[in-house]
């Protein structure tokens, strides 16, 4: 089975007010690609992968007029994919949803969240995703109030051989500091706002340690929007993000490699150009993180970077498809369940 991430940049941005394909030479929200080359590589990049299921992240809103079930499932049948179905979980109002696409010939998936609903004073026993963690971040006895900008998606997952297992679908993200007027703004919003990502992976962290204590075989993937090393606050906290949610007990070969070797070959799921100096960041930002009792099923991880990996490289197609479609490159695990 071929379970993959997918950050699809400004993937709303590609659905008319029916949730239908605008495909057409209008702008998309990408720099430069209307929204008729976006969608032709969209295409073909999921075509490519032919994956089971697809856990998009900044995946088509949902709101009074849309849906992102709907254009998700519109969108697979517009290129034949048999990942034909789709489920969400708690709405936002970022335009930026976490759907799943998968292939019900191979699994169901169900939107099973976990936790107690809170009000507005919130719960420190890890609340429902769509709820309000407490947590005293730095110590001063007086507690935050957390809420997740865009809850991960819990899932319920049975394959069609009969395993049963949990997945999450997450995107963690740290807000850019707007408004800041000057340096020290900058850096008080950007502190706040990291250690409000922090609580959110704590928060993670803790639905993770709920299912290992039940024994439930465990994946979770998404967009971490960290990792060791990656901005200059996080001396400040001791931990990234990414540590926090692997904890002990998941492992992801890209993470564990970027931990355990942080001058090593570096790896990355992203690239951003930065218009302004003619060059381009790159950073590992996406993941698939498994349990310990799945590592026994074969596991095997892939990048699709259209430069680092050489099938990607080497077909100039599906190369330049990664290249139009997103500023984020799929990750894919392959595994025997």
């Amino acid at each position: 089975m071929r379970l993959a991430t997918y950050n699809v940049e400004w993937f709303a941005s590609l659905f008319d007010d029916n949730d239908h394909l605008r495909d057409d030479g209008g702008w998309s929200g990408r720099y430069d690609v209307t929204r008729a080359q976006q969608i032709k590589a969209l295409g073909h990049v999921f075509t490519a992968l032919d994956a089971d299921a697809v856990m998009v992240i900044e995946a088509p809103d949902t709101g009074r007029h849309h849906s992102s079930v709907r254009a998700l499932e519109h969108f697979a049948g517009v290129f034949g994919l048999r990942t034909s179905r789709a489920v969400s979980g708690f709405a936002n109002d970022t335009q930026q949803e976490i759907t799943l696409l998968y292939d019900p010939a191979a699994l169901q998936a169900t939107h099973d969240p976990q936790g107690a609903e809170t009000g507005k004073k919130g719960s420190r026993a890890a609340p429902r995703f769509d709820s309000v963690f407490r947590i005293d971040l730095d110590i001063d006895a007086t507690e935050d109030l957390v809420r997740f900008s865009k809850p991960p998606l819990e899932l319920a997952l049975r394959t069609s051989r009969g395993t049963e297992l949990r997945m999450i679908g997450a995107h963690l993200k740290s807000k850019a500091p707007h408004g800041a007027r000057n340096r020290d703004e900058v850096m008080r919003i950007s502190i706040a706002n990291r250690r409000k990502q922090l609580a959110q992976a704590i928060w993670l962290r803790a639905r993770i340690e709920a299912h290992e204590a039940q024994g439930d075989q465990l994946i979770v993937m998404g967009d971490l929007n960290d990792g060791p090393g990656l901005d200059e606050y996080e001396h400040l906290f001791g931990r990234s993000t990414v540590e926090i949610v692997l904890g002990d007990t998941l492992f992801d070969p890209h993470a564990r490699q970027t931990l355990n070797r942080p001058f090593g070959a570096a790896l990355s799921t992203a690239r951003f150009e930065r218009r302004k100096s003619g060059t381009f960041l790159q950073a590992l930002l996406d993941y698939i993180m498994v349990s310990s009792d799945l590592r026994a099923h074969r596991p095997e991880w892939r990048i699709w970077h259209p430069f680092n990996d050489s099938e990607c490289w080497g077909k100039v197609d599906l190369r330049d498809a990664l290249l139009v479609a997103s500023d984020h490159f799929p990750v894919t695990l392959d595994i025997d369940i």
